[in-house]
């Protein structure tokens, strides 16, 4: 047996272990103990664990984000409980080992009101049949007979194909313990295997680390993704739900959530460049001043410097991360206090560090990293932070990159969160893919601007009037 494979087998059983071994521990009431328990499974769609256990770097993730948001509305400190899969977190929520369960569910009509209660849906979530782009498309399920499609296992997805309608021979299901999604894309990319079934929006952020991949095929109808919680959970705590998640659609919260994970994995489209295009007349002009004195203070070209901007905030100056970074250029509370901001809020003193700040992590990379690369890995690094940039530095030359190139190292970062690699890291696990999607977000952001706003040239220094010859004997003779 492979070590991986063998490794996930263990992380499987041991989750299974804990999750029995909590079988008869019902959590304490959520009044009583101030404290929101909630299930979860990890994956790119839900939560990823930081870089330490207890207390280490904080989780990321869509629905971790949103129920961290709704954990401090309603006055809770919030405890995620990481429950092996799907199938495994209803099966825990059933035995009231949490309050509730957040891992990208969905809200079957069909399952009796006694044993789940549901929020109104806040995602619909399709399910894509996935090929390697040289493959002759399928595009219908009779076309699956006799094939076989590879899933993760113990997944929603296994369960959708069993309800096929019946085929002749019958489609087979092949799941693998040892893979997560991305996993499995990669196997399909690399053309290990023919044929996979995931969700929509795992696709698309998979497009952008395996482009190799095409779907052709949906499988059913896209699902409502909900939060569930136990047939007799309490009904104030169901409705404080269902309040937030309404407000957070009203306010734009939400979107802004759903934009941060998913809208900018895909390239942009004709709508994303005409919105964009659209701020450059309306919000632009409000902060060209800021950026323009932050070029003059770093060099760096001012509408790279909007570009990083946009990308962190959609100038809004206001912008706040449940992860708590702040303002337009989106810093953390460590990062302003050496920068010597005052108010993160503030979107001069903002925009001011955030472009020292890039400027100081520009100069600190290796000397052998020449532009343009140089400016595409300080950006990753602005994302990343600069230890973990250079761990994904270190670690190119064993996966026969080479470290002074961003197209090299745009294959390097995502696998600093995988732990055949972070643990070999005193930096410690990364998100590398979600800064080498936000570097080229920003490269076509910055583009756009080059295209049509006009470089800034800074004044030349006014230079002194020179003194009368007398003036001149006179400061002599004193």
């Amino acid at each position: 047996m492979r070590p991986q494979v063998f490794r996930w087998l263990l992380v499987a059983l041991l989750a299974l272990v804990l999750v029995y071994a909590c079988a008869d521990r019902k959590v304490a009431s959520w009044r009583e103990s101030n404290e929101l328990v909630v299930l979860t499974s990890p994956g790119p769609l839900t939560y990823t664990p930081g870089a330490q256990d207890n207390g280490g770097e904080a989780g990321a993730g869509f629905e971790y984000d949103l129920v961290s948001l709704f954990a401090e509305e309603a006055g809770l400190k919030l405890k995620l409980v990481s429950v092996g899969n799907y199938r495994e977190v209803a099966q825990a929520l059933k035995r009231g080992a949490g309050h509730m369960a957040a891992a990208w569910l969905v809200w079957h009509p069909g399952v009796a009101n006694s044993e789940f209660q549901a929020t109104t849906p806040f995602f619909q979530s399709s399910h894509l049949l996935v090929q390697h782009e040289a493959s002759l498309p399928i595009t219908s399920t009779e076309q699956l007979a006799g094939r076989t499609v590879h899933v993760v296992a113990r997944s929603r997805h296994a369960d959708l194909l069993a309800g096929l309608p019946a085929l002749n021979p019958p489609v087979t299901v092949q799941e693998h313990p040892e893979w997560s999604d991305l996993d499995l894309l990669q196997a399909v990319a690399e053309q290990r295997i023919e044929l996979a079934l995931t969700d929509g929006p795992i696709l698309d952020i998979a497009q952008n680390y395996y482009p190799q991949l095409s779907a052709t095929l949906q499988i059913g109808e896209p699902q409502p993704i909900a939060w569930l919680f136990p047939g007799d959970a309490d009904p104030e705590l169901v409705a404080k739900a269902e309040a937030f998640l309404g407000r957070v659609h009203k306010d734009g919260t939400l979107v802004r959530l759903k934009d941060r994970y998913f809208g900018h994995v895909r390239r942009l489209k004709q709508f994303d460049v005409v919105q964009f295009l659209e701020r450059t007349r309306s919000l632009l002009p409000d902060f060209r001043t800021q950026f323009e004195s932050a070029q003059a203070r770093t060099g760096i070209d001012w509408r790279l410097i909007a570009a990083l901007a946009y990308q962190e905030s959609q100038w809004d100056p206001m912008a706040t991360s449940p992860t708590g970074v702040r303002g337009m250029m989106m810093l953390t509370e460590e990062t302003a206090d050496r920068l010597g901001v005052s108010n993160r809020l503030d979107p001069k003193q903002s925009i001011s560090a955030g472009a020292r700040y890039l400027a100081d992590i520009r100069d600190q990379l290796p000397e052998t990293v020449k532009e343009p690369d140089r400016t595409w890995m300080a950006l990753a690094a602005y994302n990343l932070g600069l230890g973990h940039m250079k761990g994904g530095l270190a670690i190119a030359p064993s996966t026969e990159a080479d470290p002074d190139s961003w197209f090299e190292m745009k294959r390097v970062l995502p696998l600093l969160s995988r732990p055949e690699y972070y643990r070999r890291l005193k930096s410690g696990r990364a998100r590398g893919g979600e800064a080498v999607i936000m570097v080229e977000n920003i490269r076509i952001f910055y583009d756009i601007l080059t295209r049509h706003e006009p470089p800034y040239i800074p004044p030349k220094p006014v230079m002194e009037k020179k003194e009368k010859k007398g003036d001149k004997k006179s400061k002599k003779r004193h």
